[in-house]
């Protein structure tokens, strides 16, 4: 986890440090004109990531129903490399849009950097108990794989040019945690 989220740190502060780069994946590659989207690199980006994250959180939720707890197959145990790639992975696709926001608040790429490393801190000190609870309750571990579809389709659909209202997926998301907190 540790490692994982230092790898998440690097990552994050070469994207800031890479800004010039970033902002140009603005730019159309090509179009395809039966969805009428531009694509461009960036949503090529989210494109990827989203579908990785459909495939990740699918994936995850069979081997629960049906790997170990199951009885379909025999889960072959993750290795440590294979697990920080996909945390970086994951952080790769999750900051893009905010390193691209912290471009436009803030004028000094020495405080974005700061906020990552005090971001991750915190993550470092939450990691633990949250891992912990969801372990207990492994409804929640459904719901947050259920939210990794979620985010995946959404990412698909914006890396089409197509913009799905944030706060119409918060609300979904607030109203299931809140319906499984009151279960727990």
């Amino acid at each position: 986890r540790m490692t994982g989220i230092a790898g998440a740190v690097i990552t994050r502060v070469l994207l800031l440090l890479s800004l010039n780069w970033i902002i140009s994946l603005e730019e159309t590659l090509f179009v395809l004109p039966i969805l009428k989207a531009d694509i461009a690199g960036k949503d090529l980006i989210l494109l990827a990531g989203g579908l990785f994250l459909l495939w990740k959180s699918t994936r995850e939720i069979h081997d629960k129903l049906e790997g170990v707890e199951g009885h379909a197959s025999a889960k072959v145990a993750a290795k440590f490399w294979s697990g920080i790639v996909q945390i970086m992975l994951f952080d790769i696709v999750f900051s893009l849009d905010s390193v691209i926001t912290a471009v436009g608040m803030a004028n000094e790429i020495i405080i974005m950097i700061i906020a990552v490393i005090l971001a991750a801190a915190v993550m470092i000190f939450a990691a633990g108990p949250i891992s912990g609870f969801v372990e207990k309750h492994p409804t929640i571990k459904m719901l947050a794989l259920s939210f990794l579809l979620l985010i995946g389709f959404t990412l698909i659909v914006e890396g089409f040019d197509q913009h799905i209202e944030k706060g119409y997926i918060y609300f979904a998301m607030a109203f299931a945690a809140a319906v499984e907190a009151f279960n727990v």
